[in-house]
């Protein structure tokens, strides 16, 4: 009997981006599951700190540049099976648009009563805690 080899993919890393109360969300070109919107995220890159992913892949997928502010948690995502992290952000420059156009197929600046409308089976508890203090109900 052999043994398999379990190989370990990266952890990715999800940036909560508010401004005027609302926050960042993106739809992907191919959807992972159930998961068709979500946060602008990305695998991290070995040596690359968690919000350091997050700042970079917002940049990438949106042009919006972003810095990170706080780790708000990590998780096992229940429909991807990823390791997941979630990094707060703050807009350093740019306007949000989809710049990564092989892998965005739109995103949305979405207000604290739309969420359950782009996420419907809801989000991971400290990052739901973290927009509900934020986000204006």
């Amino acid at each position: 009997m052999t043994q398999r080899k379990t190989e370990e993919r990266p952890g990715i890393a999800a940036a909560i981006v508010v401004s005027e109360g609302r926050v960042l969300m993106v739809r992907r070109r191919v959807s992972e599951g159930q998961l068709s919107w979500q946060f602008p995220a990305g695998e991290v890159e070995p040596g690359e700190a968690r919000e350091d992913t997050a700042a970079r892949e917002t940049h990438e997928e949106t042009g919006l540049r972003v810095a990170a502010v706080k780790l708000l948690g990590e998780r096992v995502h229940p429909k991807s099976g990823r390791l997941m992290s979630y990094t707060s952000c703050v807009v350093r420059g740019g306007t949000a648009h989809v710049a990564d156009t092989e892998e965005l197929a739109e995103l949305a600046w979405v207000t604290h009563r739309e969420i359950p409308q782009y996420v419907p089976y809801g989000l991971f508890e400290p990052v739901q805690a973290y927009l509900d203090s934020v986000l204006n109900a």
